[in-house]
């Protein structure tokens, strides 16, 4: 948020995905690029919802399946499922989702936080909720979905 008075939200853009029949979304400026699926080498004794490693242009780029990762049944990755370049800190990571639907605008205010019942380990993925167009998107907290033990692993 700035630092002026303004008594409105400040814009933001999302790049809306779908997992199975839910949508989710991220901050724009942590996508680097979308691409299409890559079978991934996978690496040994890496967590479940690591599906390995891809050849980005040189780079050795870690693929998380983000639907095994919150939780959910790990994906079957057809030439329909892309993957999200994305920067989580110091770590680019590529995640693993069904598609992307839409890049929206949203505003601060519109995001309600997460429901006091759902887990603590649903609050870890989601930092909040929207309703945009009779659509209900689920604000994902990258910071969440590649924890700071879990990192070295991928």
């Amino acid at each position: 948020m700035s630092q002026t008075q303004s008594t409105e939200a400040e814009p933001r853009k999302v790049v809306a995905f779908r997992i199975g029949n839910q949508e989710f979304c991220v901050d724009i400026m942590s996508v680097r690029e979308i691409r299409t699926w890559t079978p991934a080498t996978p690496l040994p004794r890496s967590p479940d919802f690591v599906r390995g490693v891809i050849n980005l242009r040189g780079f050795v780029l870690p693929i998380i399946d983000l639907a095994a990762r919150f939780g959910f049944p790990p994906a079957e990755p057809t030439a329909q499922n892309v993957i999200i370049v994305t920067q989580i800190g110091q770590r680019t990571v590529g995640l693993l989702v069904d598609a992307v639907s839409d890049i929206l605008t949203v505003t601060d205010d519109l995001v309600q936080p997460t429901p006091d019942i759902a887990s603590d380990r649903a609050a870890a993925f989601v930092r909040g909720v929207f309703v945009i167009e009779g659509r209900m998107i689920s604000f994902v907290a990258l910071e969440g979905v590649v924890p700071s033990a879990e990192r070295e692993a991928a």
